[in-house]
């Protein structure tokens, strides 16, 4: 029997260390723990049980310190932490967790947009001079940070900050919290959910900043779109210029970086626990609207179902009286694409502007054809015209123009044909033609209404395959095809069209078809704002961008402006409000404005 016993002790300590090796040797990941609404006003109450939880469950606090990524304590309870699939489900079945899931990933989905809407500065009597422009009203996004240095985030003529701001600007890489003012009154950054997914990440190889400043521009681009300050005299190039500003310019910003680049994925990655995070603590600073330009993967889950964390961290703002916008997602024109869907979010769609950048196309034989570009570099005179596939080289596909020989388009201008409706169709052509030699491009393609700029302004102008058509026919019907085109022009009002541009995603709302989604559209094309000066597309600090990102923030800005007319009004009020408003095409948006004057709001619904 003396034998026996400590046998038994060496049996039970073989099991616990293999049991603490297979452990060790199990992968962690990010776990995102639901707890539902906190019990306990006490943040560090909250965060303290956190702890206390991970620490039965792994042994030790030291454990559970480790573990612990974020703690969730403001706006409901729950934390993320790093585990295995094994300790994941034995915390599952505590009975005081909703649920454990784990962590998932998120994408990135002007001077003209305000007067398109009925609401120019210059009209003694709209929504913008009735609200002292959204003064007092705090505006947060999330998204890839902010370049605090933008003019579009000056203070000249706002007020103090509102009493009310609990947050404040953390100090980072090339970040400081003297880089905030009255205007961009917070800026916060959240990584640890996106290290604990990427131990390789090598944040001094890095581009991005380890702190709120916006590397990509994306970020900047829809805060100043959403509560920018006035800025005179902005142009992109040339074009589409004037005062800039937001939809709310006398309204505070608060920014919250949840949006990291990556260069192995030669992209942004935004991981659900750091945007959680994100809404937590936007929801303990006192914004009043909460704008987010991110868009989740399919396939999608229910509103109502637990898996489905942002939608229930959106849940725990709105009841809280916060206004969430998001975007309705790029997939369009397929039905069932819209993403965002969950009823208390305001889902916002993309429309075209009543502006256009016309660039005359000047044939030999005096044909004149109107393309598309954002062109302002100097006038290409007469010059040879090439369509490849008469060389026999290719199908004069443009995808396919790097498969021709340089002599086929050096010193000449290219037309080629293409069917993809991705925003790098035309750059990647345009490449391909500089390298050979080319001096400009011209692309026919399906109307898609997105521009993206070629790079050093070299002449690339998109057309529609009926006036492709046209060109491929005078080529072939001449020996010496020649062509001109000049700088791009740009044209606002009418006759420019405008409408749901075929990238914003549609209905019916594949979870729950009852729940009409989108809920309203707004200008999303071709929107010039302020961004970071290491944006490809930045010129002396804007860009134009296209995308329901860009229509999301319009929308914010406006609910700016109705929540400083109405402080009490619920998210409900206003989504009403909006809604129920908004025209339906934009000869009915002329109509409104002269029939009905005292109309608060005019934007666009799908129909």
């Amino acid at each position: 029997m003396s034998n026996y016993v400590p046998f038994i002790l060496l049996v039970l300590s073989l099991i616990i260390v293999l049991k603490n090796v297979a452990l060790a040797g199990a992968e962690s990941k990010v776990h995102i723990v639901y707890l539902g609404e906190k019990q306990h006003h006490d943040p560090e109450f909250v965060t303290e049980s956190h702890h206390q939880m991970l620490s039965s469950l792994l042994g030790s606090k030291k454990d559970a310190h480790d573990s612990m990524v974020y703690s969730y304590r403001h706006g409901f309870s729950g934390f993320a932490a790093k585990l295995t699939k094994s300790q994941a489900k034995l915390i599952a079945d505590l009975p005081e967790v909703v649920h454990v899931i784990p962590d998932g990933f998120y994408e990135l989905a002007t001077t003209r947009t305000w007067d398109y809407l009925g609401l120019s500065a210059a009209n003694p009597k709209n929504l913008l001079t009735d609200t002292n422009m959204g003064d007092q009203v705090i505006i947060g996004v999330i998204d890839t940070g902010v370049w605090p240095e933008s003019e579009s985030f000056n203070d000249n003529g706002v007020g103090p900050i509102p009493r009310k701001w609990k947050g404040g600007c953390e100090s980072g890489e090339n970040f400081r919290p003297t880089n905030c003012n009255r205007k961009l009154i917070g800026a916060k950054y959240f990584i640890k959910g996106f290290l604990a997914q990427n131990k390789g990440f090598n944040s001094t190889k890095s581009p991005d900043y380890i702190s709120a400043r916006d590397f990509d521009g994306h970020g900047t681009h829809v805060a100043s779109l959403a509560g920018g300050s006035f800025v005179p005299n902005v142009s992109y190039k040339g074009l589409a210029g004037g005062t800039l500003r937001g939809g709310a310019p006398r309204a505070r910003i608060a920014m919250y970086k949840a949006c990291w680049y990556m260069e192995e994925l030669e992209g942004l990655t935004c991981l659900n626990s750091d945007i959680i995070k994100a809404i937590d603590e936007a929801m303990h600073d006192g914004v009043d609207v909460l704008s987010i330009s991110l868009v989740g993967q399919v396939p999608l889950l229910p509103e109502t179902d637990m898996l489905n964390e942002f939608a229930t961290g959106l849940f725990h703002a709105v009841a809280k009286g916060i206004v969430v916008v998001c975007a309705g997602g790029n997939d369009g024109p397929e039905a069932q694409t819209v993403v965002n869907t969950a009823p208390w979010i305001l889902t916002v769609a993309a429309t075209t502007l009543d502006r256009s950048f016309p660039t005359p196309i000047t044939l030999g034989n005096n044909k004149v054809i109107l393309g598309q570009a954002t062109y302002t570099g100097p006038e290409l005179g007469l010059t040879s015209l090439v369509y490849p596939a008469d060389a026999g080289n290719s199908s004069g596909v443009c995808e396919s123009l790097n498969l021709n020989s340089n002599h086929t388009m050096a010193g000449k201008v290219v037309l080629c044909f293409t069917t993809s409706r991705t925003n790098t169709a035309i750059p990647n052509a345009a490449s391909f033609v500089k390298t050979a030699g080319g001096l400009g491009l011209i692309i026919s393609r399906n109307p898609v209404y997105t521009l993206k700029p070629c790079d050093d302004d070299f002449p690339c102008v998109a057309i529609d395959y009926e006036l492709g058509t046209d060109i491929l026919a005078y080529i072939r019907s001449t020996r010496s095809p020649v062509v001109k085109i000049q700088p791009s022009r740009t044209l606002s009002g009418q006759p420019v069209g405008t409408k749901v541009v075929n990238f914003s995603s549609r209905g019916p709302n594949s979870m729950s078809p009852a729940i009409l989604k989108p809920d309203i559209a707004a200008p999303g094309v071709r929107i010039l704002a302020a961004t970071s000066p290491n944006s490809t597309l930045s010129a002396g600090g804007f860009a134009i961008l296209s995308g329901t990102s860009m229509a999301t923030p319009a929308i914010a800005g406006v609910i700016a402006l109705l929540k400083a007319l109405h402080p009490d009004w619920s998210p409900a009020a206003f989504r009403s409000a909006i809604v129920t408003t908004g025209s339906l095409s934009s000869s009915n948006y002329n109509n409104n404005r002269s029939i009905y004057p005292t109309q608060e709001i005019v934007v666009f619904t799908l129909c």
